[in-house]
C-alpha cells in the first residue's frame, strides 16, 4: 500500500480556465529521478485518499514540489483540487516511479521531448537536470497544446530556465523549444505527429531528418499523440524500451498507457 505524507501548499496560478499549477513543500526523504510521477491528492472526511498520478514538473535539486494539472469538468479529483490555496494541506506518495527517465535511452547525440497539453511537465523537469545536457548534445523540447494560452505555463519555466546562473549558458546553447497549436493562428501550428511525418518540424530547425544512429525520444500526453508517436517511431527503425530500467531508443509513461494498441483503441473510443 502506497504511504504519504502531508504537503503544504505554497502557490498556485491558473493559467486558464482548464489550467493550473500549484507547488508544495517537499518532505526531506523524497527521492526522485527527473521524468517521474507521484500520486498526489486530498484527504477526504471519511478518511479515504482522493488521489491521482501527476509528473513532477520542478527538479529533482529543488526544494519545493512542482505540478500542472488540467481542470477535469466533473472529475473527482481536479473539481476539488482547483480550489486550494496557500496553505492547503495535499497528499504527495512516499514512492516516485515512472518509465520518462534519461537512463533508459540508448546513447546518442539528439534528444526530442515530445508533449501534449500538460503532458510537458515532466519534461519541463527533465530540462532543469544537468545530467541532460551532458548525455546529449542537442536537445529539443516539442510542445502541442490546442491554444496559445495553453502554452503559458512551459513559457514561465523556460524563461526562468534560461536566466538560470548555473543552467542558463548551457540551456541557451543546447536547448531548442518548439512550441505549437492545432486550434488557433500561431507562428508554428500542426500536430506533433504531423510535423515529424511531414518533415516541416526539421525544416523550421533548420536541422538533419531522423535518424536511428544519433536521435532519442521521450513522448508523453494525450494517448492518441502516444500511440500514433509509437507507431511512427517503430516504423522508422527506432525500438522502445521494453520496461524500466531497459534501455531503448524512445520511452513512454508506461503507468498511463499499457501498449500502442490499447492507447489508440481507447482514444478513438472517447473521440
Amino acid at each position: 500500500m502506497a504511504t504519504y505524507t502531508t504537503e503544504s501548499v505554497l502557490d498556485v496560478h491558473h493559467w486558464t480556465q482548464q489550467l493550473f499549477s500549484f507547488s508544495t513543500t517537499r518532505s526531506s526523504g523524497l527521492r526522485f529521478e527527473n521524468g517521474q510521477f507521484v500520486m498526489v491528492g486530498l484527504a477526504l472526511k471519511d478518511g479515504r485518499k482522493l488521489t491521482r498520478a501527476y509528473s513532477i514538473a520542478s527538479a529533482n535539486h529543488e526544494d519545493h514540489l512542482e505540478f500542472y494539472s488540467i481542470k477535469v469538468p466533473g472529475g473527482p479529483l481536479t473539481s476539488r483540487l482547483q480550489f486550494i490555496t496557500n496553505g492547503s494541506p495535499l497528499l504527495v506518495s512516499s514512492k516516485p516511479t515512472g518509465t520518462l527517465v534519461t537512463r533508459d535511452l540508448n546513447p546518442g547525440k539528439r534528444l526530442f521531448m515530445l508533449a501534449t497539453g500538460t503532458g510537458v511537465a515532466p519534461f519541463l523537469a527533465v530540462a532543469k537536470d544537468p545530467q541532460t545536457y551532458e548525455q546529449f548534445a542537442e536537445v529539443y523540447l516539442i510542445r502541442c497544446a490546442g491554444t496559445i494560452d495553453g502554452l503559458a505555463y512551459a513559457d514561465s519555466v523556460l524563461a526562468t530556465l534560461g536566466a538560470d546562473p548555473y543552467l542558463g549558458e548551457v540551456v541557451e546553447a543546447q536547448l531548442r523549444d518548439y512550441p505549437t497549436v492545432t486550434r488557433e493562428t500561431y507562428r508554428n501550428t500542426g500536430r506533433i505527429t504531423t510535423l515529424i511525418d511531414n518533415g516541416v518540424l526539421f525544416e523550421r530547425l533548420s536541422i538533419a531528418r531522423l535518424s536511428t544512429a544519433t536521435d532519442r525520444f521521450m513522448v508523453c500526453g494525450n494517448m492518441r499523440m502516444i500511440a500514433d508517436m509509437g507507431r511512427l517511431l517503430e516504423a522508422r527503425g527506432f525500438a522502445a524500451s521494453p520496461r524500466s530500467g531497459e534501455r531503448g531508443d524512445f520511452v513512454i509513461e508506461r503507468a498511463f498507457v499499457e501498449s500502442f494498441d490499447a492507447a489508440s483503441a481507447a482514444a478513438l473510443k472517447t473521440g
